[in-house]
């Protein structure tokens, strides 16, 4: 089986290669897949993707032309894959439904924490001997309310570790099975949050679900993170929402334009996205490059799936990962 693997980084390529199977013969690309660099799949059997790669209805066509059976996705989200495409040309999809959730729900951790007791700052400050609290005045995270948007294997990891904290936790899933928290509709849950943390897929309905008019109906001063897919939240009306002071702190791992930032090292490129440099310039906005995802345990398990993916295909097994046309 002949695997083409792009969007190729170092730090992953050594868990595939330690965890190779011998029938396997995988070939990195560090370029993304699109409509630009599907033909590099000549040759191979299936194509392994990640989450800025863009496999629309054009690049399906291609794939299927050069004879690939299988995206392999190794994440769990699928917004960026054309599904019915795939199923039109018997192209099957495979994902990683869960890697960590607790990597995830922990970076998420993080970003609330960062935020609140300014800990980023404080670094900068000590850095050049400055020890002046004015200005770091933080807040607890006990006795907060916490709002989880979407609450799959990511937002149950995420409750325990606010319940840990002494958090009130609401959470809107109509999915979600019952826990340690409050389930509520969406609009109870802004209007009631000090932090908003989303974990819900990205489809049509959820698609700016966090936008100017549900901005305007939460607290002011609210917290809000994402660490899930950037195109949850409206950027340019969260911006506005900074400028005013209704949206205190936002904490952000993604990005809605961030296939063209993330993942490379920009510093010495000028930057062209003008919305993300205006959110760089607000104090009170933290972001990441995607790395909620990024520790050990999490990058072998994405491994170890998406090779059982690639076996269960080999060996005309029912794919328990695969992703379906609904």
């Amino acid at each position: 089986m002949k695997l083409a693997l792009f969007s190729s980084q170092r730090y992953e390529q050594t868990v595939f290669d330690e965890l190779c199977p011998a029938d396997v013969d995988i070939e990195y690309f560090d370029v993304g897949l699109n409509v630009h660099t599907c033909s590099l799949s000549k040759g191979f059997d299936a194509v392994c993707v990640f989450v800025n790669d863009n496999l629309n209805a054009e690049v399906i066509a291609k794939l299927a032309d050069l004879g690939i059976g299988l995206i392999l996705l190794r994440c769990a989200g699928f917004n960026n894959v054309d599904l019915a495409a795939a199923k039109a040309h018997n192209i099957a999809v495979a994902r990683v439904p869960a890697y960590s959730p607790e990597a995830v729900a922990e970076h998420s951790i993080a970003l609330m924490l960062t935020l609140a007791r300014k800990t980023h700052k404080a670094y900068n400050r000590v850095r050049e001997d400055n020890f002046d609290l004015n200005g770091l005045l933080g807040f607890n995270l006990h006795n907060k309310t916490v709002g989880l948007i979407g609450c799959g294997k990511i937002g149950q990891a995420l409750v325990k570790i606010l319940n840990g904290f002494g958090t009130k936790v609401l959470v809107c899933d109509p999915a979600s099975p019952k826990g340690a928290f409050t389930l509520v509709k969406q609009s109870e849950l802004l209007a009631n949050s000090d932090i908003i943390s989303l974990h819900c897929p990205l489809n049509e309905q959820t698609h700016h679900i966090i936008n100017k008019p549900a901005l305007a109906t939460m607290k002011r001063g609210v917290m809000l993170i994402n660490t899930g897919r950037g195109a949850l939240l409206d950027t340019k009306a969260c911006i506005e929402a900074l400028k005013s002071g209704q949206l205190g702190y936002l904490g952000l791992d993604v990005y809605e334009q961030e296939s063209e930032l993330f993942f490379k090292d920009r510093s010495e490129e000028i930057l062209q996205d003008d919305v993300f440099a205006r959110l760089l310039t607000f104090k009170n906005v933290l972001i990441t490059g995607h790395q909620g995802f990024f520790t050990q345990e999490a990058l072998e398990q994405i491994v170890q799936t998406t090779y059982l993916n690639l076996h269960q295909f080999t060996k005309g097994d029912t794919l328990t990962n695969q992703v379906l046309d609904v």
